[in-house]
């Protein structure tokens, strides 16, 4: 039986700092990532789509998750979407028919996956597949919508130097803007925080897998720090995925989050969606606008929360086998829902 919350927060001042602790072994926690549905190759979800399906991306290739848990290919064909095996394109849904400016449109439930190979950008996907901008002389590792309105509205992409980050922003036309060329080395599933999260409100939220710390970039590029998770961090093994809970959470939604298959891998994966019951959620005290950080090995999570200043507190985590990648999804369900 679960009886015990991992803490009652660590205070983090000024929202700029977080637990100096040794990361803790493994422990009674209130919230449990289960396996799902199997999906061989998964690295990435997002979603729902307006039709309530999620869009999840495997094997270098798309395909849509309906509320039973059916799999069916998405924007398949010789001019459809595909990309390398091995690879981590991760993807970003855009949010609304009328998102953007410049006279245009995102496309309402049109996916855009980075495209991390030999020729960097980031794929734009409905029916079909095109190139929607391109990113040379980098490698992208992160992609979040800006919903909040601080970048303009525009698609957020991060992308790895050899010692920095380089973060860009492109409208809807597919004009590419950098904010910053020296942000920290951030990877894997970024967010944009809503107004309620403190000083932090609107920035990117991106995590530092190696480091452990969590990472805030403001339009003007400028980088602070949120959190230094209490997990163990290191390559493979830290921080990982994130996502903000969105407006109306209550115990019949649930977050989503991807277990790769990784050969050799201390913590190999099971090709798998994993699932956090809405239920267990609430009962950790996770609550709308907290941001939830799932790490790579083992699906260990924690919820940070910012207000006037930003505690951080473990809650729950998944098979200990677990290789954690891309984002973690938090959405509603439906009665009768499957998923």
């Amino acid at each position: 039986m679960l009886a015990v919350v991992l803490g009652l927060g660590l205070p983090i001042p000024g929202c700029t700092g977080g637990s100096s602790a040794a990361p803790k072994a493994r422990s009674t926690v209130a919230a449990h990532w289960v396996r799902d549905v199997h999906v061989p190759g998964v690295v990435d979800l997002t979603g729902p789509r307006s039709d309530g399906q999620i869009v999840v991306a495997a094997s270098g290739h798309l395909d849509l998750l309906d509320r039973s848990g059916r799999l069916t290919p998405f924007a398949s064909g010789d001019t459809g979407y595909a990309t390398a095996l091995g690879s981590e394109p991760y993807i970003a849904l855009s949010p609304a028919a009328t998102f953007g400016a410049a006279g245009c449109t995102f496309g309402r439930d049109t996916v855009y996956a980075i495209e991390p190979g030999t020729a960097p950008g980031v794929i734009r996907v409905d029916t079909q597949a095109r190139r929607f901008a391109s990113l040379p002389g980098v490698a992208p590792n992160g992609i979040a919508f800006d919903d909040v309105g601080r970048f303009g509205y525009r698609l957020l992409v991060t992308a790895a130097t050899q010692s920095d980050t380089v973060v860009f922003a492109i409208d809807c036309a597919g004009r590419v803007a950098t904010i910053t060329s020296h942000a920290p080395a951030v990877e894997g599933g970024i967010a944009v925080a809503p107004a309620s999260f403190g000083s932090f409100a609107g920035d990117l939220i991106a995590p530092d897998e190696k480091s452990g710390q969590v990472w805030a970039i403001s339009p003007d590029g400028q980088s602070r720090l949120v959190a230094r998770s209490p997990l163990p961090s290191g390559g493979d093994i830290g921080v990982e995925s994130v996502a903000f809970v969105p407006p109306g959470f209550g115990t019949q939604w649930a977050a989503y989050v991807a277990d790769r298959v990784t050969p050799g891998n201390a913590h190999p994966g099971t090709d798998s969606i994993l699932r956090m019951s809405g239920n267990d959620l609430a009962k950790s005290g996770a609550r709308a606008g907290d941001l939830i950080i799932a790490s790579e090995a083992g699906a260990q999570t924690i919820v940070i929360r910012c207000t006037s200043a930003c505690t951080t507190r473990p809650i729950g985590e998944g098979p200990a086998t677990s290789h954690v990648e891309g984002h973690v999804m938090v959405a509603q369900r439906a009665p009768g829902d499957r998923l």
